[in-house]
């Protein structure tokens, strides 16, 4: 199995790609395909997939910010099952990480990444193409034997359509390298998210009172997934 980078939407490894994301994940969770564009050609943006036998099997999308030494994981995707598809992805994805934070001179300090929450998306959890290592429930234990912790408030995110509406069903997780590290500063989710999502013009006005709220509090509790 390989580890390889996308750049560019002309790589015909995308097409494959961009035909997976569709298939697991609701069309509000998937940016149109001409608008990758920008996104795969952004060094912060990092997009790897797995082949095996010139087929793409699964992807992670991350993101490594060093002026905050924390990355985001966008998504990871495991197309297959019986492959080890997830390990090969989670190794490889930290291992990049590691070296990113070791350029910039630093241990990295954790990871956040959004995390469906079954238990209030039981309508939703047929719709991720019928992969069964890609049902909300089996990846929510998964990343939570990977190390990741539920921030103690309540989370919603602008739509990835651009057009204004609140997604709900989510947790906002954090994986902090060191395991004994039980809270983080509201500051560091408060930049965290607004650069995050500076890409996307309309946002609800419940994401924005989401952020004054986190804004008028200093330490966000790390709960058990």
């Amino acid at each position: 199995m390989e580890y390889l980078r996308i750049t560019t939407i002309d790589d015909p490894l995308f097409r494959q790609l961009h035909n997976l994301m569709k298939t697991v994940f609701p069309q509000e969770e998937v940016l149109k395909f001409d608008l990758w564009k920008e996104p795969l050609e952004d060094p912060a943006i990092r997009v790897f997939v797995a082949l095996h036998e010139n087929e793409v099997v699964g992807a992670t999308e991350y993101r490594f910010y060093p002026n905050l030494n924390i990355a985001m994981t966008d998504f990871t995707i495991v197309g297959v099952a019986g492959l080890g598809i997830g390990r090969f992805l989670s190794q490889n994805r930290q291992r990049d990480l590691d070296n990113l934070a070791y350029q910039n001179g630093k241990e990295l300090f954790g990871m956040f990444a959004e995390i469906y929450n079954p238990y209030v998306l039981d309508h939703n959890i047929n719709h991720f193409g019928g992969v069964q290592t890609m049902n909300p429930y089996v990846r929510r234990e998964v990343l939570s034997h990977l190390g990741y912790k539920r921030l103690d408030f309540p989370y919603i995110h602008p739509s990835w359509q651009n057009d204004g509406e609140a997604v709900e069903g989510l947790d906002l997780c954090f994986m902090p390298k060191q395991d004994k590290i039980n809270e983080i500063p509201s500051a560091l989710i408060v930049e965290f998210l607004s650069t995050y999502y500076q890409v996307l013009s309309e946002k609800p006005n419940r994401w924005l009172e989401m952020i004054e709220n986190l804004k008028h509090t200093k330490i966000i509790q790390l709960l058990p997934l």
